[in-house]
């Protein structure tokens, strides 16, 4: 199957052409092999321009530099010549990507290319978790079929799986886990010599981009491989076992970089079942794996979903805070906790988890997702940077001198994590657009710092080109994008109004009387969670003042309103609005917004490849009236619960 080169066209540059070259770089190694490589295929993209091996000193050179951090680099570029220098020859490759980025950016002939920068990771471990099967489905993928497995074989296209080591190590991903974290069948066997000649060629494959594979594994693999009665952490035969396995996976699997683990969470089995605790679990493979340097990346998302919706106590959100805070300190040095960004399960909004701000003495991951499970699903744009930045800005108060998401991941053996978005579609995401959630979460990983203006104009360029009219356009949509999405689907943080099991589309009781635990408790007279002192008191895992903040309905923050409170229909918002009227109003807005999108992409069509502006026009018409869709069974709804109409006459139906 063919696919696209998505931000890595590298198209030529009009007027900007070089025919020749000079490259230097007296070290050798696969990293530096790539980042040569590199070099020539952008430069000889973007200027029509050879590049030639030089002896000595050249145009450009390469070195790693060990006064530098790790996967730092420097790149200085002033008239015609280049230097760019790495802590490690990965470094040196990302410096590579930092001038072609540049080049394209600044859009002009090589002679005045003006560069000065100095980089170093915001964050240790950046990473992708893939949710592939190994019958070649996608859990929660929108994008095709994997490009891993099919019919339970591990699939080795090494085209496709180069130039996805190229788009990840472009923008600073150095890991990633391959398989589903809900692993069964096939996949518990992956840790077994059935999968080591193909896993072995990936680690090739990858580790020449500076990206290390993880694999997913079955806690009870113990007993689905090694025949033993139990699981338990506890016990020395199972640690025995998981200390063979490690063993015997390392020695086929030198350059693997560790397990992710799921447990205790959906049917999936864990410490709990044998009344451990998560840090039992987590440090018995951790003491297993570390004689290889190998890593424990162990998910806190562990909640008890065999919950009863008449009980209003026990709330989802409390209890990743509930089984992980107590056991803080308690992990070993090689184990990072994974939480998701919030504490529910990546809504359009939430707030962020006060676990992340809490833990002190252990090792995080903040998870992200880009796979647009509950966002649109790669059928409507949603472009998440905006949303991204506003978690690492958010400051949870646990620290003196700063609490921010992005401070909290600094350090070794921290970083951040996304579900990944990508499959085996002709332009790897389904939507075209979606593919700048995929650019910005490996900029924003690598650079905490980046704004998600400057991320989506660095993707555009580098997708599409100089082409001002596709750059303007398509930049507004993508910065009003989660707003408007935000607008036609679910009010003022209270989520969940989808249907059940594919969550795409609304259908606002879909999980009200649910096993799950995400409710929204909507009623003839109110609607919202009390997450109050006088509900669940999950506002109180925060610390002050954002515990006061949240407890408040007063002071809570408007788009978490309901998320925190239940309210009646008739509480006034600042803007004088009440809660209803603002329903109505923001999902007539968004569906006319998304409708303005469409209106706006038409008008692409003289600027873009024929292929490029056919999916682009599908996708956007889906979208226009997948909102009014949203639109009308949202403002129905309430309609039906409160026979209250909408203060500006429009049509609700009845």
């Amino acid at each position: 199957m063919s696919y696209t080169k998505c931000w890595l066209a590298y198209a030529p540059m009009g007027g900007c052409h070089r025919e020749r070259l000079t490259l230097a770089c007296m070290e050798a190694g696969d990293v530096l092999e790539a980042a040569r490589d590199e070099l020539r295929r952008g430069l000889e993209g973007l200027y029509g321009a050879s590049v030639e091996t030089a002896a000595g000193h050249g145009d450009i050179t390469l070195e790693v530099d060990p006064a530098l951090e790790g996967e730092g680099y420097r790149v200085t570029a002033d008239s015609g010549r280049c230097a760019i220098a790495g802590g490690t020859p990965v470094g040196v490759l990302y410096g590579v990507f930092a001038l072609l980025r540049a080049v394209q950016l600044q859009a002009c002939p090589w002679e005045q290319v003006r560069l000065e920068e100095e980089k170093n990771p915001s964050s240790c471990l950046r990473m992708l978790n893939h949710w592939d099967n190994m019958d070649g489905s996608i859990e929660r993928g929108y994008a095709g079929n994997s490009f891993f497995f099919r019919e339970d074989a591990v699939l080795v296209d090494e085209k496709r799986l180069t130039d996805y080591a190229r788009m990840l190590a472009s923008v600073g991903i150095n890991a990633i886990v391959i398989n589903n974290v809900n692993v069964k069948n096939a996949a518990t066997w992956l840790i077994t010599p059935r999968y080591f000649p193909q896993l072995r060629q990936y680690t090739r494959i990858l580790g020449r981009y500076g990206v290390k594979l993880y694999l997913s594994v079955n806690f009870a693999a113990p007993m689905e491989l090694g025949g033993l009665p139990s699981a338990d952490p506890c016990d020395a035969a199972v640690l025995r076992w998981w200390k063979e396995k490690a063993a015997e996976v390392w020695a086929e699997l030198p350059l693997l970089g560790g397990f992710l683990v799921k447990a205790d969470s959906e049917g999936r089995p864990g410490p709990f079942t044998y009344g451990r605790t998560q840090a039992d679990g987590a440090n018995m493979l951790a003491q297993a794996v570390e004689p290889y340097g190998g890593h424990i990346i162990w998910r806190c998302f562990v909640y008890n979903c065999q919950q009863d919706w008449r009980d209003v106590k026990t709330d989802r959100a409390c209890a990743g805070y509930n089984a992980f805070m107590p056991l803080d300190g308690q992990f070993r040095e090689n184990v990072t906790l994974q939480i998701k960004n919030g504490p529910m399960d990546f809504q359009v909004r939430e707030p962020v988890s006060p676990l992340i701000g809490s833990l002190r003495h252990t090792h995080i991951i903040v998870e992200f997702q880009i796979a647009q499970e509950y966002t649109g699903q790669q059928r409507h744009v949603c472009y998440l940077m905006p949303w991204f930045r506003e978690i690492l800005d958010t400051d949870l108060k646990t620290r003196p001198d700063n609490g921010t998401v992005a401070a909290l991941i600094r350090g070794k053996g921290n970083g951040m994590a996304a579900v990944a978005n990508t499959g085996d579609d002709e332009n790897w995401t389904g939507h075209d657009l979606a593919a700048a959630n995929l650019y910005g979460f490996g900029r924003l990983s690598y650079d905490t710092s980046l704004s998600p203006q400057q991320i989506a104009w660095e993707w555009l360029r580098q997708t599409f080109g100089q082409n001002p009219p596709v750059e303007q356009t398509l930049h507004q949509i993508l910065m009003r994008s989660w707003p408007v999405y935000e607008k036609y689907t679910a009010p003022l943080g209270v989520g969940w109004m989808v249907n059940p099991n594919h969550h795409y589309g609304p259908n606002v009781d879909g999980y009200e009387y649910s096993r799950w635990g995400c409710y929204h408790r909507a009623s003839f007279d109110g609607l919202g969670i009390d997450r109050s002192p006088t509900g669940s008191d999950y506002c109180h895992q925060y610390a002050e003042p954002l515990a006061s903040l949240y407890a408040s309905a007063e002071t809570c923050p408007e788009e978490l309103l309901l998320f925190f409170h239940h309210l009646p229909y008739d509480y006034r918002l600042k803007s004088g609005k009440t809660i209803l009227q603002h329903i109505y109003d923001t999902h007539f807005e968004g569906a006319e917004e998304a409708a303005a999108f469409y209106d706006a992409v038409l008008h692409l069509k003289p600027y873009l490849d024929e292929a490029v502006f056919a999916r682009l026009e599908a996708r956007f018409a889906h979208q226009k009236a997948h909102a009014c869709e949203w639109r009308d069974v949202i403002n129905t709804y309430f309609y039906r619960k409160t026979g209250i109409p909408d203060g500006r006459g429009r049509t609700i139906y009845p």
